[in-house]
């Protein structure tokens, strides 16, 4: 997976791709010394892991599956609102791409006309009050025609919503590009 128009000074520079994996978040958490800003994206996720450890459904080569690390090595106080904030980000680019208007289930959930489309999984490592580290964990139904199950009662994908195609890169792309701005400016 390539990453064209990316203009991030660290986020997503060093990008490791996987066809399979068993969940991006497992795997980010288990790389001994990743740089600032890594990310793991994964065409397919066999074991993916969502909030109070609920399954996530990815589905092969439709959607994104994608994690990454973060190093802001500041008081956890400047970053307690992360969650909510990585949600306005996606909602602010998925309404900039589609023309549609999503709504955030507080405080990770992506849903439109009550149906999900998007989850955020953040966990912090702490020392003290310091924020060492930050794992945050995005999953995205981008076009996924079909869900398994009764998972069609609850959930919906971009193309679902839109009736179009839409480039999982092109998300990624724009995601990292405004999300890298704002959490700059949160860290300072």
């Amino acid at each position: 997976m390539e990453l064209k128009g990316l203009k991030t000074e660290f986020l997503g520079k060093n990008l490791i791709f996987f066809q399979s994996i068993d969940s991006t978040q497992k795997k980010i958490k288990s790389l001994k010394t990743p740089e600032n800003g890594t990310i793991i994206i994964a065409d397919n996720q066999i074991a993916a892991v969502g909030t109070h450890d609920r399954k996530w459904y990815t589905g092969s080569g439709k959607n994104i599956a994608m994690s990454f690390v973060l190093f802001p090595n500041c008081n956890i106080k400047k970053i307690e609102s992360i969650t909510i904030q990585i949600a306005e980000c996606l909602v602010d680019v998925l309404k900039n791409i589609t023309k549609f208007e999503f709504e955030i289930k507080e405080p990770n959930d992506i849903f439109y006309q009550g149906k999900k489309v998007a989850g955020i999984l953040t966990e912090t490592v702490c020392k003290g009050e310091n924020v060492r580290k930050i794992y945050i964990g995005i999953g995205i139904n981008v076009n996924q025609d079909k869900f398994p199950g009764n998972l069609s009662d609850i959930a919906t994908s971009l193309k679902r919503v839109t009736k179009l195609e839409i480039t999982r890169e092109e998300i990624i792309v724009k995601f990292l590009n405004q999300f890298e701005k704002r959490y700059k400016s949160w860290i300072k």
